[in-house]
């Protein structure tokens, strides 16, 4: 399966934790914490639509300002997801800097505050130079955003302050027909997207023009099978509590690939119990429990700046059940 998400930790692991989403068939990115961006581009910034957060220690959420100035002048709009403060979070960094100067930037970002209850948001405009204006509130349900074919949820963990965990899964994956292609000489290209998008936006009454002749959607649905959809799932900073791990396996159930914190070995975890992660046999477990298709150990104490193949040999050796 040619994958519709390709990914990217946007540090090392003993740095400030990120992952990079580029979802390929749309030309944009989301972007799961966003600590030091010093590695993404102000292309990769730019074409970043969602940032979900999953707490605002510093080492997960410096990298705002980045990003910020990078999209400040810019037709964009920028939706963040967080846990509870979020919003107040997001006004304090935009409170920080005067706007007399920005009337006619476009500028537009919403932020999202998720609490057991609900999802409250505000928008903040370059335009009124960022003053919140506050929405309804809605009901959280475990989703955040549906959006084009891809649902991302979450959970709410336990690291002493609210922390959430993402999934992010396509509804299906469709495949092209290679062979088939071929045996109807039809070549491969732009129009290939489009059939996609007609497939997956429900419109039978498309039409192609290819090869000097015109082609109805029927004539061409079958080159296109529908298969399972890519998942995947980022945890970081959570207590290897009984209740945090449950949340845990069931968010991330069935994950292609798990991006999972491993910041302490188990030889320490009373030490990891009191700053509230996990521990690296803890995440091989939880991935193992979970049948996801690979782990991705990451977020590693700096303690272990000199041997980190043992958290990953852990993380592993727990993952396969030894």
């Amino acid at each position: 399966m040619k994958p519709s998400f390709h990914t990217r930790l946007i540090n090392g692991p003993f740095k400030d934790p990120g992952l990079y989403v580029r979802l390929l068939r749309e030309g944009r990115a989301f972007l799961f914490d966003i600590g030091s961006t010093d590695s993404l581009s102000a292309r990769d910034l730019l074409k970043t639509t969602h940032i979900f957060v999953s707490h605002t220690h510093i080492d997960h959420f410096i990298g705002f300002d980045n990003m910020l100035r990078v999209c400040l002048g810019r037709e964009k709009k920028m939706s963040l997801y967080g846990p509870e403060g979020f919003i107040d979070c997001v006004a304090g960094r935009l409170k920080g800097y005067t706007w007399n100067l920005t009337g006619d930037y476009p500028l537009e970002i919403e932020a999202f505050e998720v609490t057991e209850a609900s999802v409250r948001s505000t928008v903040f405009r370059a335009k009124n130079a960022f003053q919140p204006e506050i929405k309804a509130p809605q009901p959280f349900t475990g989703g955040l955003l549906k959006d084009s074919g891809v649902t991302v949820s979450a959970v709410i963990l336990d690291h002493q302050i609210p922390c959430l965990a993402f999934s992010m899964e396509e509804d299906y994956h469709i495949n092209i027909d290679k062979a088939l292609l071929g045996r109807l000489d039809l070549p491969v290209g732009p129009w290939l997207n489009e059939l996609k998008s007609a497939i997956r936006s429900g419109k039978a009454d498309s039409k192609f023009h290819l090869n000097g002749r015109q082609y109805s959607f029927s004539e061409l649905k079958d080159i296109a099978a529908i298969t399972r959809g890519q998942k995947l799932s980022y945890v970081v900073d959570a207590v290897g509590s009984e209740q945090n791990i449950n949340a845990i396996v069931t968010l991330v159930r069935g994950s292609d690939t798990l991006f999972i914190e491993t910041y302490f070995l188990d030889a320490d975890r009373e030490r990891a119990h009191d700053r509230y992660h996990l521990t690296a046999q803890v995440a091989g477990q939880i991935a193992r429990e979970a049948g996801v298709g690979k782990m991705e150990p990451m977020h590693f104490s700096p303690k272990y700046s000199e041997n980190s193949d043992l958290l990953i040999q852990e993380a592993e050796k727990a993952f396969r059940g030894e």
